[in-house]
């Protein structure tokens, strides 16, 4: 019997349950917390509040923060097995560098950097500083994305670098900079709970942003809910009207759109008059788009465009969102032009539950937008602009001279530049462009002939770390100190809470040993830690329209469940002085060498990096604090005249249209709510692996699978002019006669998409080519 029940012992301990505390119910032993302290999560844009349960300083478990205004108390899988990805055996845990017989060997940290400093000076010296370029990321804090930024064209003397946000931000940064002068995502995600119209373009809202669908399901209004999209997606499931348009016919529709509104007298005369500038020219260029053109090129019928329209006009208060099936086009800038004319026309922006609203796809890309310092100078300035660089040399104490003149190469750019043999060195970072870019086959043949890859990466299994002749491992989220900025402009604080593995480091650690090795330590002698670098990135932003310098620290932010920008000097003064700010012994500010709160038994203390306490320095948010705010509310814009300006252009036809060969059009998207981007992490987990499909699959109209003699379940070709992928069919109505759909997560996806892209932003257009079908018994 003694072998077969144990009263006790570490197995019989490790079982027993306990009542957590802080809320939880019982949890084993082993993981029971003493103490809990809050950060955003590490996945997409959403940005939800997340309450870690620390066991001595390290995480054990979470849950969501009820009280933090994104989420309220909510959390989609992929948030809620946030840690357990930390723990997979094919984390990267020490440098590995390439032998000569094409082997990678773990290595030195000396040996990494000595390498890394020798062969990108060698490339430089022998074919120019601009011969070395990088590829970013959204998924690193904002601190480390400025850091990376500054060090590689201040310090490395590079030229070009740039981020993966180019895949899925680059056209809503590029639309709102031309259509409101600044890259300002107007809304709050109050806006949700509070439109009588909700209009979705190119958004499955449910599956890629689960937490901002709850948030509509929340609306009190009994909301119209408009989605336009070429497939019956599950967020079109639950719409009140589906507008299946024909791929990218969406920029005709919304300009056949503006027509009707305009012969109707739909529209805010007074709001254009006094807000904008060019309207005249666009209600002319839209008097073309008669009904009869439009259901020509849509396939709708003229009933659906009419109530669309009139459904506009009704709504007292309504909201256009878009996310990738609108930026990831052709002509993807002037849709969502398109998208903003129509808020503009209508008077639909800087009210509660309005505004032309792009949803953002990173956890950080929309840091990455702004600090990174790829494509624009630090803090949303101009590299061209010689007073911008000015100024951003006198915040970083350097010489202006070091500052480059031009933008960078977008990506696209970069890889031809690889191709042409113009690059010959790139550092990739929290990226993997060897599964993601499009067109895959010739991605992996242009990086195979780089004289020297270095990726840097939570993960050596990657696609792009695999060909990598140098690998650098990498601290994830959960394992580091610093901020990302969400789809809604708020801060939010990330902390370290676990311990990376081995030898592992946090980008910023990394970045700052490349400093030294490279010599140009003392330009970033002031850059010590993740929080004076947000204190650095504040006076950067001084008078932009992203100006947060009236955020005392992370503390402030920890308090007030984040901030969203702009949060002026004025602004954080005034909040101070009615005692909504940030209060720290009487001392205006907050000074504390922690980045938090932690909780413990009921107690609130002050919290160092890795979560033990220190003493706490109190602060008060009273209820003015303003927790959610939208932009625009004045009428007044960002452009010198102070005017949004209405823009557009003729919709141009499909890069590559279907052939007799090629007869259907691919769509892609996201699969599962438990599947993220290129599934570095999320595979990670069993969990999120069995609540998402365990093979690729091709969605196919059964109209189709009937002419091609294709059977439900059965093992088919998708086939491009550019690869070949094998999936299993799923008949279903889903997606129109003429179309298929394959969802974008898997690896062999990108070996069939077409590389276009848009002529504004540069972004890909990963959402349609041309392809056929056949059964792998042929």
């Amino acid at each position: 019997m003694s072998l077969l029940r144990q009263h006790n012992g570490p197995l019989t301990r490790e079982l027993l349950l306990e009542p957590g505390g802080f809320g939880l119910g019982k949890v084993p032993v082993v993981a029971k917390p003493d103490a809990t302290t809050g950060m955003v999560c590490g996945y997409c844009s959403t940005g939800c509040g997340l309450r870690m349960h620390l066991r001595e300083g390290e995480a054990t478990s979470l849950t969501p923060a009820t009280e933090f205004p994104v989420n309220l108390g909510m959390a989609c899988p992929k948030g809620w097995e946030a840690l357990t990805v930390l723990d997979s055996p094919e984390r990267a845990t020490t440098p590995q560098l390439r032998d000569e017989s094409g082997r990678l060997r773990p290595v030195s940290w000396d040996r990494a950097m000595s390498t890394f400093v020798d062969r990108f000076r060698g490339i430089q010296a022998a074919h120019g500083s601009d011969a070395v370029a990088f590829l970013s990321t959204g998924q690193i804090p904002t601190e480390e994305m400025a850091f990376l930024g500054a060090l590689a064209k201040f310090g490395m003397g590079m030229l070009h670098g740039d981020g993966n946000t180019r895949q899925c931000m680059a056209s809503a940064a590029v639309a709102y900079k031309q259509a409101f002068g600044f890259d300002a995502p107007p809304y709050t995600y109050a806006d949700f709970e509070a439109s009588d119209v909700i209009v979705l373009i190119g958004s499955n809202l449910c599956i890629a942003h689960p937490i901002m669908w709850e948030r509509v399901m929340r609306n009190p209004h009994a909301p119209e809910i408009v989605v336009i999209d070429p497939r019956l997606t599950e967020t079109a499931m639950n719409a009140t009207q589906h507008l299946a348009v024909a791929p990218k016919s969406d920029l005709t529709l919304l300009y056949g759109i503006a027509r009707i509104l305009l012969e109707s007298g739909w529209i805010d005369e007074r709001f254009i008059a006094a807000s904008t500038n060019g309207f005249d020219e666009f209600a002319q260029f839209a008097a073309s788009y008669t009904d009869h053109g439009v259901t020509e090129e849509t396939g709708l019928t003229t009933d659906q465009i009419h109530r669309f329209a009139r459904t506009l006009h009704e709504g007292k208060r309504v909201s256009f969102w878009w996310t990738m099936g609108v930026n990831q086009s052709h002509q993807g800038v002037r849709t969502a032009q398109a998208i903003i004319n129509l808020a503009l026309m209508t008077g639909n922006i800087g009210r509660p539950g309005t505004g032309a609203n792009s949803i953002t796809g990173q956890c950080n890309a929309m840091g990455s937008r702004l600090f990174s310092n790829t494509t624009n100078l630090l803090g949303g300035h101009d590299f061209g602009d010689p007073e911008h660089r000015e100024k951003i040399a006198r915040v970083l104490n350097i010489d202006a001279s070091v500052i480059p003149a031009e933008n960078s190469l977008p990506y696209h750019r970069i890889v031809d530049g690889i191709l042409r043999g113009k690059i010959k060195g790139l550092w990739v970072i929290g990226t993997n462009p060897a599964h993601s870019w499009i067109n895959q086959h010739q991605c992996r043949d242009i990086l195979e002939r780089l004289d020297f890859l270095v990726v840097q990466d939570m993960y050596a299994t990657t696609e792009t770390a695999r060909m990598a002749d140098l690998v650098l491992p990498a601290a994830g989220w959960g394992e580091k100190d610093g901020t990302f900025i969400n789809s809604e402009r708020r801060f939010g604080v990330i902390k370290k809470v676990r311990k990376a593995p081995g030898d592992a480091l946090s980008d910023f650690n990394i970045f700052k040993l490349v400093a030294h090795y490279w010599g140009c330590e003392e330009m970033f002698a002031a850059w010590d830690t993740p929080e004076e670098v947000f204190q650095i990135l504040k006076e950067c932003s001084a008078g932009q329209p992203c100006d947060f310098s009236g955020i005392a620290g992370y503390r402030q932010l920890d308090a007030a469940g984040g901030i969203q920008w702009p949060f002026s000097m004025d602004e954080g003064s005034s909040a101070r002085e009615g005692g909504t700010g940030c209060e720290s012994d009487g001392v205006t500010g907050c000074e504390s060498d922690g980045v938090g709160e932690v909780e413990r038994d009921g107690a609130i203390e002050g919290e160092r990096q890795h979560g033990r306490p220190t003493p706490h320095h109190p602060i008060t948010l009273l209820p003015s604090h303003p927790t959610e705010r939208r932009l625009f509310t004045d009428g007044r814009f960002y452009h010198a005249d102070g005017r949004a300006r209405f823009l557009f252009e003729s919709p141009r036809p499909l890069p590559e249209p279907t052939s007799r060969r090629f007869p259907l059009v691919l769509l892609t998207g996201r699969g599962s709510a438990s599947q993220w981007h290129t599934q570095t992490r999320t595979r990670q987990s069993a969990v999120l692996r069995k609540l998402s499909p365990g093979e690729l699959f091709v969605e196919i109209n059964p109209a189709d699978a009937r002419e091609l003699a294709i059977r439900p379940n059965e093992r088919v070709f998708v086939e491009s002019q550019r690869g070949r992928v094998r999936a299993k069919a799923v008949l279903t109505h889903a997606v129109q006669r003429g179309q298929v759909f394959l969802p974008m997560h898997e690896e062999s996806t990108n070996q069939l998409t077409f590389a276009a892209f848009d002529p504004h932003s540069h972004q890909p257009a990963y959402k349609a080519c041309a392809v056929c079908v056949v059964s792998d018994q042929f």
